[in-house]
């Protein structure tokens, strides 16, 4: 049943204007979509005044312009696109008989008269396609201005290559596929190495991705629907075709990198890395919980991570002082040579390099030469201190940041171990010290605390510090617990014995007693074992001490006062020197610093019991030198270098040892061997305990370094 009314009247007309429009394609226009303002503004007041407007323009087929002829019934109210049964010129082209049309009208009976272009082709990420502008136009007129068509079905060459450079080398696409996710992040991790190298070339560039997916892809596949039709069949065969590997991804400076020398992890310490010069934290990040903070020195970090190291030591090396960095042109040749002699991160490295720099030029290169402030940030580690996800404090000093965080992590523990710690301990009166305090996120270390006339239970924030503390702790309780009778036995010395002790350089002769009082506990302590940490160890010391604290207090007492005598006489010649030249007044120099680094306040318990006797022995050797000096100084000038070397070398070893293996009883024997090698180079015919060279004093070294180190 046909339809009924209005709307069956709209379909017919619509139906006898295409049929009619087949026929007057030529005579089809388009109302101009642009009025000069002028004209506009013109025609609104004509007709707000009453006046009839000038006939709204057409453009027509092959550039025409004509208008609707007046007496139109579409005259006054022209639609956008018409077409005419006639063209009459006159004063101008009128059109007469018209009827409104829509243009797309004309695109469908157009047939080969219409012209199609196309422009803006562009990956559609919603659509999965690359689509493209249509303009279509027929005898000049643009019927259809900007249709969105699959630009696959134009140019199916340009679409694939956008498909490939879009959707797969720049990864604007969302897709569920098992290689695009491994292309995506293998891409990420070699672009994340060249962040971190802080150079570019070493990834493979957009043209080198597009031409893996070129090759690989057939010529069919424009859009995301053809890939996955097409990918579907071949990934069952070939699941890896599409999967990008390292030497796909490498480009030309690759071979000069390394992905291991760039670390996410130093040891148990996360490692970040920033490129963003001329910002505090360009380089590399260490992030360290606050529990961790005091537990390590400085991580082997200040060696920076490998791939940053040589240009570390680089900068380094060209930042010392003039008439030391002469000896090491050209630096980085240098630097180069010093870290392949130097091996793997062993404690700091400045005094690492100072000691192999030294051996290779022959110069002595102190700590203070080399100018940290000078490096640009990159090449210093930022710090960041965490307390959970909380960022406490950041910096480039570990022990600034030790400083800064100490008060809030010792408050921290001590409202914790409230109950643990106590004061004024005047004796032992509880059962078992822990070793290891732990509250939450944070650690401490629980250990006597000397306090004078009592003891007290304090936290420590580094186990080294507790074991310290526990030592001298221990010794103050066992000497509150069983008298030495110091005073005493001071009392019944020999005038002589008297008289050399008088000069001492303590504040007072209480604290010279005092000292020597702490040294015979400490030897009772060390053949006993060692502090004790619970009540049953403390007696056991406390049984030891009573029959063994008094004589050997005594014997103490006996030995200093040989020290002291002969110490005076060497001081009263040390003093009176007066150098003449320059090597002169360096081995002297040289003397003075090996006396204070023997006779000190606090000598006698730190130096201990054992090896009191031998400071009688160097003291009589620096004398002796003394007595030779003028006649050997040349011979004096070559010894004197022998030990200095021997000592720097034992120096830098020792500051890479953990603070815990500092006072390791190998470590400080090696301390003594050098004052043996003096008595063997300056006074042999004071002897020495055993045989003692330069070369023995290194086998000592290496022998230091492998058991702590394992090198």
């Amino acid at each position: 049943m046909p339809p009924s009314g209005e709307r069956y009247s709209a379909d017919l007309a619509e139906r006898v204007h295409r049929s009619v429009l087949a026929g007057l394609l030529s005579h089809i226009g388009m109302q101009e979509a642009e009025r000069k303002p002028a004209d506009r503004q013109q025609g609104e007041r004509n007709a707000a005044g009453g006046r009839r407007r000038g006939p709204v323009e057409f453009a027509g087929a092959r550039g025409a312009r004509f208008a609707i002829f007046p007496d139109s019934p579409l005259a006054r109210k022209p639609p956008s696109w018409v077409m005419a049964a006639e063209l009459v010129e006159t004063s101008r082209l009128w059109a007469r008989t018209i009827a409104r049309i829509e243009p797309e009208w004309a695109e469908s009976l157009g047939g080969d008269l219409v012209r199609r272009s196309y422009s803006e082709p562009r990956w559609d990420v919603r659509r999965g396609a690359v689509m493209a502008a249509e303009k279509v136009s027929l005898y000049g007129l643009p019927i259809v201005a900007a249709r969105q068509v699959n630009y696959g079905n134009v140019d199916p060459a340009a679409a694939r290559d956008l498909f490939i450079s879009r959707a797969l080398v720049e990864g604007d696409w969302q897709t569920h596929h098992a290689f695009f996710t491994h292309n995506q992040r293998a891409r990420e991790e070699a672009e994340e190495l060249e962040h971190k190298a802080r150079r570019r070339g070493l990834v493979a560039d957009d043209t080198v991705v597009f031409d893996f997916y070129d090759a690989r892809i057939p010529k069919t596949v424009t859009s995301a629907r053809h890939f996955d039709s097409w990918w579907k069949k071949v990934r069952a065969a070939d699941p890896g075709l599409l999967d990008l590997s390292p030497a796909d991804l490498a480009g030309p400076a690759a071979d000069e990198i390394r992905a291991e020398d760039y670390p996410a992890q130093w040891g148990p310490v996360p490692l970040s890395y920033e490129f963003a010069p001329g910002e505090a934290a360009d380089g590399v990040t260490a992030d360290i919980p606050l529990k961790d903070l005091f537990d390590r020195n400085e991580l082997g970090l200040s060696w920076q991570v490998p791939g940053l190291r040589r240009e570390l030591v680089t900068v380094l090396i060209r930042g010392l002082p003039k008439d030391l960095r002469r000896q090491f042109i050209p630096a980085p040749d240098t630097a180069r040579a010093v870290l392949a002699s130097i091996g793997e991160p062993r404690g700091d490295l400045l005094d690492a390099l100072s000691a192999e720099l030294g051996r290779l030029g022959g110069v002595r290169i102190p700590r203070s030469a080399w100018d940290l402030a000078g490096l640009p940030a990159h090449l210093r580690v930022t710090y960041r201190v965490l307390d959970g996800d909380t960022v406490l404090a950041t910096g480039k000093d570990l022990d600034e940041l030790r400083a800064e965080l100490r008060p809030r992590l010792n408050a921290v523990l001590t409202e914790a171990a409230a109950d643990l710690t106590r004061t004024g301990l005047t004796k032992w009166d509880f059962d078992r010290l822990p070793r290891v305090f732990t509250s939450g996120q944070v650690r401490g270390y629980p250990a006597l605390a000397d306090a004078g006339s009592s003891v007290d239970i304090r936290l420590f924030d580094t186990e080294e510090a507790a074991a310290e503390s526990m030592r001298l702790g221990t010794r103050r309780l066992l000497l509150l617990a069983v008298p030495s009778g110091v005073r005493s036995i001071a009392g019944r010395l020999p005038m002589t014995a008297k008289m050399a002790m008088s000069r001492h350089p303590y504040p007072g002769a209480a604290a010279l007693l005092d000292d020597c009082a702490a040294c015979a506990a400490d030897q009772v302590i060390d053949d006993a074992g060692g502090p004790a940490w619970d009540a049953d160890g403390f007696a056991r010391l406390v049984d030891a001490a009573r029959a063994r604290l008094a004589p050997d207090t005594a014997r103490v007492l006996d030995r200093v006062a040989q020290i002291l005598a002969e110490a005076h006489d060497v001081e009263l010649r040390l003093t009176n020197a007066t150098p003449a030249g320059v090597a002169l007044a360096a081995a002297l120099d040289d003397m003075r610093a090996q006396f204070a680094g023997l006779i000190y306040p606090g000598f006698i318990a730190q130096t201990g019991a054992a090896r009191l006797a031998d400071l009688v022995r160097y003291l009589r050797g620096i004398g002796r030198r003394l007595d030779k000096l003028g006649a050997e100084l040349g011979r004096d000038a070559e010894r004197m270098a022998a030990v200095h070397r021997v000592a720097a070398e034992y120096e830098a070893a020792r500051r890479e040892l953990p603070a815990a293996d500092s006072s390791r009883p190998d470590v400080v024997a090696i301390r003594w061997l050098i004052e043996e090698l003096r008595v063997s180079l300056f006074a042999q015919v004071l002897g020495t305990p055993g045989p003692v060279s330069e070369k023995r004093i290194r086998v000592a070294i290496d022998a230091m370094l492998e058991a702590v180190l394992g090198r």
